[in-house]
């Protein structure tokens, strides 16, 4: 069976706030635990007023707290906002706290504007180039200390947190085969390059400590409801929220309307289903068609599932439907 697993923003609705977000956040790890995904990942994000995990260490430790045996992780962290030895500490005290169950992806782009990464920035001179390097030095903290180890991570030092490279790009492909860490890729709001990335991870790849052979994961949209009808109405906050980045207007997630229609100029319909173009709209049934191919084209070794759906009850059962779509696809 192909594992699937939960890609999970924390998204704020319009009416709404950051704690109920929070509380609904939980609620689906809790039900995604039940539901058999291998993985519960938060998204780090900033500026973004429809966003909660910004923090995402801090919620990261939250929904480890809360649930008991699925892995949490970051899909995920932006290192170049960070100094390699704070994420080392961070993520060696959750390691710590829950042994055996966090993840640390990492990603080099800033997950905001660049006014904002500006702020965010430990000093002006860190960029997106030093990636490789900070993801080296990330790694060498998670080693067991030397003797006389000038600098080390406490919590961190020998614990061995697993890495992941996340990418929408060939650069993340080609540094996760040579660094022998399993990948990440961003095909749920970035698809261009994904089949390319693929090759370029699989046949690049070198067996590492880490890992002996390669293991891609891939990010897909599954809006899943009764009908094929409701899962595209439920679909339609997605496509909002996306016009409205594109707008530079970033704003909570909204709720769902009976069509698009007047709401988007025809070239942003263009680039918003492009964008989305990895995406399962539909019925238990065509949900589970839609997965098939997807896993038949990519040979994935496994999908993370994510959803910006309003309601929470159809966010839940959308999540539900893909994990029956799983099974029957393995059965």
């Amino acid at each position: 069976m192909v594992p699937f697993s939960v890609l999970d923003l924390s998204p704020i609705l319009q009416g709404s706030d950051a704690a109920q977000s929070f509380r609904n956040t939980l609620d689906l790890a809790r039900h995604a635990e039940r539901w058999g995904y291998r993985r519960y990942w938060l998204a780090e994000h900033h500026n973004m007023p429809g966003v909660a995990s910004a923090a995402t260490s801090v919620v990261i430790g939250y929904v480890a707290g809360g649930t008991s045996t699925i892995r949490v992780g970051a899909g995920g962290v932006m290192l170049p906002n960070h100094s390699p030895l704070v994420i080392a500490e961070q993520f060696g005290t959750l390691a710590s706290l829950y042994p055996g169950r966090i993840d640390l992806g990492l990603g080099r782009a800033p997950g905001t504007d660049q006014l904002t990464a500006r702020a965010l920035r430990r000093d002006l001179a860190s960029n997106a180039d030093e990636f490789p390097q900070d993801v080296l030095e990330l790694q060498s903290y998670f080693k067991p200390a030397a003797p006389n180890q000038a600098i080390r991570a406490v919590p961190g030092a020998g614990l061995n947190v697993p890495i992941w490279i996340l990418g929408s790009s060939l650069f993340g492909a080609q540094l996760a085969a040579a660094l022998g860490l399993p990948f990440a890729f961003a095909s749920h709001f970035a698809p261009d390059h994904l089949m390319s990335a693929l090759r370029i991870y699989r046949s690049q790849f070198k067996p590492s400590e880490a890992l002996e052979k390669p293991h891609a994961m891939i990010g897909v949209n599954v809006f899943a409801a009764e009908t094929d009808a409701e899962a595209r109405r439920l679909a339609t906050s997605a496509q909002q929220q996306f016009v409205n980045l594109r707008r530079g207007q970033p704003g909570p997630l909204q709720p769902p309307v009976d069509s698009m229609e007047g709401r988007w100029s025809e070239l942003e319909k263009a680039g918003v289903e492009h964008a989305l173009s990895w995406s399962v709209i539909g019925s238990p049934e065509t949900v589970r068609q839609g997965l098939a191919a997807i896993l038949e084209r990519t040979g994935a070794d496994e999908i993370m599932v994510t959803a910006q759906i309003y309601d929470h009850a159809a966010r839940l059962r959308s999540f539900e439907i893909a994990a029956q779509a799983r099974d029957a696809l393995a059965g």
